[in-house]
């Protein structure tokens, strides 16, 4: 069973970069995605690594401006997030899934099968 533990979080101006690390036990097994919930929103999907590092997909919101990537010996994902935005505000998730996933479901968060705690980014105006 994977353990999840995002870090990196934290508050900068309009404009600033953020750096999210997600530790995961055995991280190198997993597909991991980044997902991200403001107050009073729903859930929504990030960006997505395969275990190779070969293919990556983001949410048009952040496209250009986020990049999803891994170090499997170190079992981390990491999330770099450039020219944040107030709209980038929100609590921030790593997500591991061990199996195949077909590319339509990789934004879905219930096709992962295991989820962090979280962690705070906030970005002012």
């Amino acid at each position: 069973q994977a353990q999840l533990t995002e870090s990196g979080g934290g508050s900068v101006q309009t404009g600033g970069s953020l750096r999210l690390s997600c530790a995961a036990s055995d991280g190198d097994k997993y597909i991991m995605g980044w997902f991200r919930q403001a107050p009073g929103k729903e859930r929504e999907f990030v960006g997505a690594i395969y275990i190779s590092s070969r293919h990556t997909y983001y949410a048009d919101s952040v496209k250009g401006r986020f990049t999803v990537s891994r170090d499997n010996a170190k079992n981390t994902v990491y999330l770099q997030m450039n020219s944040l935005k107030p709209e980038d505000t929100a609590l921030y998730y790593c997500a591991a899934r061990g199996s195949r996933i077909i590319t339509s479901a990789i934004g879905l968060w219930d096709q992962y099968t295991y989820h962090g705690q979280g962690t705070q980014v906030t970005v002012s105006a």
